[in-house]
């Protein structure tokens, strides 16, 4: 079964903007569930069926499927992989609109851990033909809130930022969870980081990451 991911973000800028949204958070009744750290290393796709011949043999199950279901049917593919708390993780999405895998809105997802460390899950990747496109580090602490995930992180390079999350399985339900996300930010008086000026920091990142990974430093993109 296919999962759609429902993700709006808000650049909050600051830590007092970021400590005031997690009051407001916990006095609706969202608790914290999760706390860590987080490397995302992102790659360039540049050939999705080389990638699922080479990469289908480390897969089995539900998760082989799902993995090839997604790579059949999105289009412009964000590849990720992802080490948090020990865990090795390797995450696919895709544009299932005119939003970008990386960034956009709504989106397919397949996720899946590894057990194998993330320098060899890199390698994996780059033998399939992957190519590097950045490497990013954040803290994150993530808020449930009745079906919504709230995840407020600070990125290397973004500073603080909040993502409103839901999944869901029927497409047909896309539109009415982001208007229902979108509700929920204008309670808590956040804005929607727009996705041409969010695009513009992602291009801006990609460019200069070697500078701000595993780093406190903040650039700011209008």
């Amino acid at each position: 079964m296919s999962q759609y991911e429902i993700e709006i973000k808000s650049l909050l800028g600051n830590q007092e903007s970021a400590d005031k949204l997690k009051r407001k958070i916990k006095e609706k009744g969202g608790i914290l569930v999760k706390k860590n750290n987080q490397l995302n290393h992102y790659f360039i796709l540049n050939d999705a069926e080389k990638f699922k011949a080479k990469f289908n043999s480390h897969l089995s199950g539900e998760d082989k499927i799902k993995f090839n279901k997604i790579l059949e049917e999105g289009s412009n593919f964000s590849v990720r992989t992802r080490y948090t708390d020990g865990e090795v993780r390797l995450v696919v999405k895709a544009s299932i609109g005119s939003d970008t895998s990386a960034n956009g809105v709504s989106r397919m997802e397949f996720e899946s851990e590894m057990k194998m460390l993330l320098d060899d899950l890199d390698k994996l990747l780059l033998d399939a033909g992957l190519e590097y496109q950045a490497k990013w580090s954040r803290e994150r602490e993530e808020y449930k809130l009745g079906d919504t995930n709230i995840c407020i992180d600070k990125n290397a390079g973004y500073g603080y930022l909040a993502e409103f999350e839901q999944i869901v399985t029927d497409r047909t339900l896309v539109d009415s969870v982001k208007n229902k996300l979108l509700g929920m930010m204008r309670d808590f008086e956040v804005e929607e980081l727009p996705q041409d000026r969010l695009e513009r920091m992602f291009a801006h990142y990609n460019g200069n990451w070697r500078d701000y990974y595993g780093t406190d430093k903040i650039f700011n993109v209008e």
